[in-house]
């Protein structure tokens, strides 16, 4: 009788050399195998599904109560600044501190949060402002989820699966983005705003559970003593390697700029007029076209030609984003977000590979944190920049100068950082 495979080794230790893209063949549910990785999995899925419907669900009672692009950009705002803020003291955290530990607290504050936005609806709440408190603790919580998560994922599998855990945890991010904002905009367009904040609820408690029973203590124990050298020991590895940088930055600058993601609900009340339905459906639209090319990456995984791959990515985005500003048609406009969701799907994988191979467990927390004030920057900032930008030109001036410039930056990239153009293997970022 075969027995289920415990928790992987510490990532860290040397016992199996193997690159997730070596020659030989690994099963595409390679990383299932593993316990503790499908309950991580689970709890990670089922918290996207519930912080997607939320998202929505937050941005168009925003948007109802204010009529205001720009508060949609101060939403983005609100969560971005506590990832700015306590970047360096999250990251610590993540490598002094059991992850799963990290990520279960955070999930129990967020569902909290949740509980709040359904009571501040409940109660017909005509001003904006209590909301804008809440998001700011979900905001903290969030600061420190993002570099435990990413960080506690090669503690749970194998280092020659490293690649197959990841592939799994953006297909799993992009379900949620698709079935969490349809949900969402078919449950406020069907039942109401409360209800959306009780699913969301219960599916962010229900997940703090399972990510409970993770049994691998996952604490990197490098033994560094807490000092500002330790503090801004990320920013400086990251510094001293222009792959993972210039990976990084690529996805900041991009997204910072051609992001319009909180501009949706202008499109979809204003633009587009295809309601609260429309509007769940139009967040889904990225995520379902990423979802197409991530099942592919979970049984097909990019093996070479990792730097050209993703800034051919990075092109098409900003190109998909010109398209979407530009369309007055319902389909064409979803057509436009589903082909930027495919590209930015391989961006991520590229990069999550660069990082998670070139960086040691020691370290992952540290630069994990950095890469999420990073990714906040572009999301949630990008988000604000967005905002400013439609209520001072207009939505669609907005999308359609975010794109453009996405493009220039993406050109100039592949000069500053010919190292990451260049790069064939992800081994190569560990040299």
């Amino acid at each position: 009788m075969t027995t289920e495979p415990r928790s992987a080794p510490d990532a860290a230790t040397p016992a199996k050399p193997a690159s997730p893209f070596a020659s030989k063949k690994i099963s595409g549910y390679a990383a299932f195998r593993y316990v503790d990785f499908r309950r991580y999995w689970v709890s990670r899925f089922i918290t996207s599904i519930a912080v997607q419907m939320q998202v929505v669900a937050i941005g168009w009672q925003v948007y109802e109560l204010t009529h205001d692009p720009l508060q949609l950009g101060f939403v983005g705002l609100a969560e971005f600044l506590p990832a700015l803020i306590l970047g360096l003291i999250t990251g610590t955290a993540a490598d002094r501190f059991d992850r799963r530990t990290i990520l279960t607290l955070c999930y129990a504050v967020e569902g909290l949060c949740a509980l709040a936005f359904f009571l501040m609806a409940w109660q017909g709440i005509t001003v904006v402002w209590p909301m804008f408190v809440v998001l700011v603790v979900l905001g903290i919580a969030r600061a420190f989820a993002q570099p435990a998560a990413s960080a506690l994922m090669p503690n749970l599998v194998p280092r020659e699966h490293f690649g197959n855990g990841i592939a799994w945890s953006s297909l799993g991010w992009q379900i949620a983005g698709i079935g969490g904002p349809a949900l969402g905009g078919l449950v406020l367009g069907w039942i109401g705003v409360q209800e959306v904040y009780v699913i969301a609820m219960v599916g962010i408690a229900f997940s703090a559970v399972i990510m409970s029973f993770v049994k691998r203590r996952a604490i990197a124990g490098s033994g560094e003593p807490v000092s500002l050298t330790s503090l801004f020991a990320g920013l400086t590895f990251i510094k001293s390697k222009p792959v993972i940088l210039g990976a990084i930055s690529l996805d900041l600058a991009a997204v910072l700029l051609g992001g319009a993601v909180s501009l949706l609900p202008v499109f979809a009340s204003d633009i587009l007029k295809v309601g609260p339905e429309g509007l769940g459906l139009l967040r889904s639209a990225p995520a379902f076209g990423a979802l197409i090319v991530a099942v592919l990456l979970t049984q097909f995984p990019i093996r070479r030609n990792l730097g050209q791959i993703m800034f051919f990515c990075v092109l098409l985005w900003g190109v998909s984003i010109v398209v979407f500003g530009l369309s007055t048609i319902f389909w064409l406009s979803l057509l436009a977000l589903a082909v930027s969701g495919m590209a930015d799907v391989v961006s991520v994988f590229v990069r999550q590979n660069i990082i998670q191979i070139g960086t040691p467990d020691a370290m992952r927390g540290r630069v994990g944190a950095v890469n999420s004030v990073f990714i906040g920057a572009s999301n949630e900032l990008g988000a604000f920049r967005a905002g400013a930008m439609g209520a001072a030109i207009g939505a669609v001036g907005a999308v359609l100068a975010g794109g453009i410039a996405t493009l220039v930056i993406t050109v100039i990239w592949m000069k500053w950082f010919a190292e990451l153009r260049k790069l064939d293997k992800p081994e190569d970022a560990a040299a």
